[in-house]
């Protein structure tokens, strides 16, 4: 994200000293990717940000997948994972369970109501979507207040918590990658700034709070990194001297920053717009979309819905999450719901959902998608969520 921000208290120039008030030198930190190549940003702590009291290993939620084999679409009930009053006591970083994943990303959902521990993903970027309720995510950067339709994006190895507030669950689908995850590169100037036909910009962006320093000790950080578990995960938890929580201010152009689905304008046209239109972020070797309501095709013999089509390269993910999806009419899909349409399986409207559709000036419809370009297995979420009868949805006979 290269739009350059200053916060807090930093030196007139970069690499030289800051003092506290008392005169102690504040600790500089260079936070960068692709070894110094590409975006950063330096916090100035209070305290070495380095220091480890001790450490152990963290048991991660389970993380083995299988094949989708025999290769079936599925339509999977996230809702089904979290039932009655069980998110109450689950927090937003250990009880995620995996839905979908292969080597470039790793889908995962949790509904929660308790504060997670403070954690640290050092294996690539995260892409969290609220589906629902209300929260904050507290950052070294500082705080992120978020609730519905909102994509908070976290950098790899910043240390952050995700706090609900409200009533209800906060509802989090999780996109995971092992790379960094950006907007696309076609709505940006080669500078790195929104171009005009981009969906969104910069205005839309919401950024942390100016951080606020926590004074305390003998701190947990869970810690997620590369390792030999399944998924070539491994964690860790560093008991730390000082809260990570204690950066005066910082400058740069990396940092987490939340981007609501409603400031993203749709692209329409006359006949039916393919799935690149909606797209809102990338990573190595996938895309996320969204499908917001919007006007639809007004092409007098136009057909709103999609043709149907086969994933040649990739498999497509479509989480529901809120209006009435046409395409996918008499299936049992609702909020809540994935469908997963892999690779070599020609996939498109439910019967009658054409003809339906004629005529059609608008879809209330929210759709997240998630597109990847190696095959998806299959986590322990989505073995206990999928309802067994989607694969056949097409066949009228059955």
């Amino acid at each position: 994200m290269a739009h350059y921000q200053r916060v807090g208290a930093v030196p007139p120039k970069r690499h030289t000293q800051h003092r506290d008030p008392d005169g102690a030198l504040y600790s500089e930190e260079l936070m960068g990717e692709e070894g110094f190549s590409s975006d950063s940003s330096l916090l100035y702590h209070r305290h070495i940000p380095s220091a480890i009291r001790s450490a152990r290993t963290w048991d991660l939620p389970d993380q083995t997948t299988r094949p989708n084999h025999p290769l079936v679409p599925l339509h999977l009930r996230l809702h089904t994972l979290f039932e009655g009053d069980a998110w109450r006591d689950v927090d937003a970083v250990t009880g995620r369970r995996l839905v979908l994943a292969n080597a470039d990303v790793r889908i995962s959902y949790a509904a929660v109501g308790a504060t997670s521990p403070l954690y640290r993903n050092a294996v690539g970027d995260e892409c969290v979507y609220v589906e629902d309720g209300a929260g904050r995510v507290e950052t070294v950067f500082g705080d992120l207040e978020v609730g519905r339709g909102d994509y908070v994006v976290v950098p790899r190895a910043t240390t952050h918590r995700w706090v609900p507030s409200g009533d209800g669950p906060l509802r989090l689908y999780a996109v995971e990658a092992t790379s960094h995850i950006a907007p696309p590169k076609r709505y940006l100037s080669k500078y790195g700034q929104f171009l005009e036909h981009a969906p969104y910009c910069e205005r839309d962006l919401r950024l942390p709070t100016p951080p606020r320093v926590v004074e305390d000790t003998d701190v947990e950080v869970y810690l997620k990194h590369r390792g030999h578990g399944p998924g070539g995960l491994a964690g860790t938890i560093h008991v730390v001297p000082h809260h990570p929580f204690d950066v005066v201010g910082w400058d740069g152009c990396l940092y987490p920053y939340a981007f609501n689905v409603d400031d993203f304008e749709p692209i329409t046209g006359r006949v039916h717009q393919p799935p690149p239109v909606h797209q809102v972020f990338e990573g190595s070797n996938f895309v996320i979309c969204n499908f917001v309501p919007r006007k639809v095709d007004y092409h007098p013999l136009a057909v709103p819905v999609p043709y149907y089509h086969s994933n040649v390269d990739s498999d497509e993910v479509m989480f529901y999450v809120g209006g009435d999806y046409e395409a996918r009419k008499g299936t049992g899909i609702g909020i809540g719901s994935i469908s997963l349409h892999p690779g070599g399986h020609a996939h498109g409207p439910q019967p009658g959902a054409v003809e339906a559709s004629l005529g059609a000036e608008r879809f209330d419809e929210l759709a997240v998608m998630v597109d990847t370009f190696r095959p998806l297995e299959l986590g322990e979420a989505a073995l206990a969520s999928d309802d067994g009868a989607y694969a056949l949805s097409w066949d009228k006979n059955s």
